[in-house]
């Protein structure tokens, strides 16, 4: 299974709407997809149409707790080929909870490659930090995409993602790689997002992908009605572009980067 974690420490920026949206497309690409609610809000849990009160047991369980297998937690969602292993507030409390835990970092790596032959790609939504639960996902990950909203800061913001994946290279993942940046929430009519895209190319060059996500109406909307944007609004600009950047990874466009 390739697993892809979603990762910025900086909240805003489009990391569960990616995770979503990404994972519908690579399943309507005909990929056995399953992602993971890894951001105790749970906002892809109940974005894909699932209630973490009603649920008997989520991500945290497998976590937490090692006679509950991952299997255990994952539930199907309306997108055939696309499964959830959702999330909780409880999540929130794992830090705590795994801090005398041996090989901590390592939890979801571990529960993860009981199921490696399942699918055929794996989504991790990360939460917006850069503590255990992110660490988790990023030593169990083969790739990440770190979207970056095209704005002042997120330059910042970026260098500092890099220097710890760096740090989880040489001490829990030597295989990482970085799949590529992606850039979201893009106003192209404002002059500073323009200047925002060229600044992060020139910088960044092949690491950033081609597709980038523009800022829409129905992208805000689909949550609501508990679907991702394939199923909420096929046509639509962001269905079209999150389309695109399954092709993008789907067809060997994007190579993974060691740097």
């Amino acid at each position: 299974m390739k697993t892809i974690a979603i990762a910025n420490q900086k909240g805003g920026c489009g990391k569960t709407t990616t995770a979503m949206n990404l994972a519908a497309a690579l399943a309507k690409r005909g990929n056995k997809v399953l992602i993971i609610d890894l951001d105790p809000q749970a906002h892809s849990t109940l974005g894909l149409g699932h209630d973490p009160d009603e649920l008997g047991k989520t991500v945290y369980d497998a976590l937490t707790n090692v006679q509950v297998a991952i299997t255990r937690v994952i539930i199907s969602t309306k997108i055939e080929r696309l499964s959830l292993a959702p999330s909780s507030i409880l999540l929130s409390g794992v830090e705590f909870e795994l801090a005398t835990v041996h090989g901590r970092e390592f939890v979801l790596n571990q529960q993860l490659s009981s199921i490696n032959s399942n699918y055929d790609i794996g989504v991790i939504d990360c939460p917006p930090s850069l503590g255990l639960l992110t660490l988790n996902a990023l030593s169990a990950s083969s790739d990440i995409i770190i979207p970056v909203q095209t704005h002042y800061y997120a330059l910042e913001g970026l260098r500092q993602l890099l220097e710890t994946i760096e740090i989880v290279r040489e001490r829990f993942n030597h295989d990482l790689k970085i799949l590529g940046v992606l850039l979201t929430l893009v106003d192209s009519r404002t002059t500073l997002s323009r200047q925002i895209q060229r600044q992060m190319r020139e910088f960044f060059g092949d690491l950033v992908f081609d597709t980038v996500i523009h800022r829409t109406v129905r992208l805000a909307e689909a949550p609501s009605a508990g679907e991702s944007i394939l199923t909420y609004a096929p046509e639509s600009k962001g269905a079209v572009e999150y389309r695109s950047l399954a092709e993008e990874i789907s067809d060997g466009k994007a190579q993974a980067r060691d740097t």
